[in-house]
């Protein structure tokens, strides 16, 4: 242990001692002297920001004060009660095609990996039919589906019908548009279940089978929860891809957000301002899902990852903490620091 009285200060070494031992000696540095640390200056992010905050405020600029949006239009059409329907058909037509989708694709997906060859060819074969034709064609077949089948029964297979019933009494363009687009999501629902299911690792599986519980039961309460936190990005991709898909479904007449701003603007030949009203919902109903499919993904998420992302209120509480501790470090007192042999 080395005491204060056995160091040596260079001020007071001989005058014969070379410069560059005396600095070498040990002793008190003045505070003055002391290296000051300089944060690094990102220059180049700096301008990248500044540039890139510049063309938004651009962007914006030339909507808000561009009259020919109509927004006083916009703003008289928003809530009236023809586009009011129109977005509860297509919220309504959303929600159900989802669940149908899903309902159909999950069966399909444990067709696709069951050790059935005929099962397996079946829902590849439904899989690649629906993938590759357009939602547009399909929608146009089902609404002329009368054509080829003017009457539809029920009864023996290859036998007696019970009960008849002409396709144009039974599907109506709100029918087909739910049959066409549900048929079409059940195809890519079927690829997201599969996806879902065989990211979940195989022991999982094995493990169960050794303890003697059965397959389906394995599925249901072990493989479909771990898989669906690969299950729900893609799901909630699905959900805001079918809300604008939705939009589609005006071409069978289907009064849905879309064919109802259609209706307005057919009348009153303001068609900017329909189509911004008919934006602003898309851009709302978007946001709402998307917020949901954050916390629903956070839920899932629990047990993956040792601590949950954190949400929207809990990173701004964050970031004003942080700020706050750097404002209060750039204005407190400089205080000199203490030195060695100060009195």
């Amino acid at each position: 242990m080395v005491s204060t009285s056995d160091t040596t200060d260079s001020s007071r070494l001989p005058a014969s001692v070379p410069p560059d031992v005396r600095l070498a000696a040990p002793g008190p540095v003045p505070a003055d002297d002391l290296p000051r640390i300089v944060p690094r200056r990102h220059l180049g992010r700096r301008l990248t920001a500044g540039g890139a905050l510049l063309v938004f405020a651009v962007a914006v600029n030339s909507v808000v004060r561009n009259r020919a949006f109509q927004w006083d239009v916009v703003g008289r059409y928003f809530t009236t009660a023809a586009v009011l329907d129109g977005l509860l058909l297509t919220l309504w037509l959303t929600g159900v095609v989802m669940v149908l989708g899903f309902l159909l694709g999950t069966p399909l997906a444990v067709m696709r990996l069951s050790a059935n060859p005929v099962l397996r060819t079946l829902s590849w074969g439904y899989v690649w039919i629906f993938r590759s034709t357009p939602l547009l064609v399909q929608l146009l077949f089902w609404f002329n589906i009368g054509a080829l089948y003017p009457t539809l029964g029920l009864g023996i297979p290859f036998g007696h019908q019970f009960v008849t019933v002409k396709t144009v009494n039974l599907l109506g363009p709100t029918l087909t548009a739910v049959i066409g687009l549900t048929l079409h999501e059940a195809a890519y629902a079927a690829e997201v279940v599969r996806g879902g299911i065989l990211s979940v690792e195989a022991g999982q599986t094995e493990a169960s089978q050794a303890l003697g519980i059965g397959r389906l039961r394995t599925l249901r309460r072990i493989v479909i929860p771990q898989a669906m936190r690969s299950i729900v990005p893609a799901a909630g991709n699905m959900l805001i891809g079918t809300l604008k898909g939705t939009s589609i479904v005006s071409v069978l007449a289907v009064h849905d957000l879309l064919y109802s701003v259609q209706l307005v603007y057919n009348q009153t030949y303001q068609v900017i301002p329909l189509l911004m009203v008919a934006t602003l919902w898309y851009l709302a109903v978007t946001t709402v899902l998307s917020a949901g499919q954050f916390y629903v993904e956070r839920h899932y998420a629990r047990g993956s990852a040792r601590s949950l992302p954190p949400t929207p209120l809990q990173g701004l509480k964050t970031r004003g903490v942080e700020l706050r501790a750097r404002w209060e470090r750039a204005t407190a007192p400089k205080v000199r620091p203490a030195v060695h042999g100060d009195r």
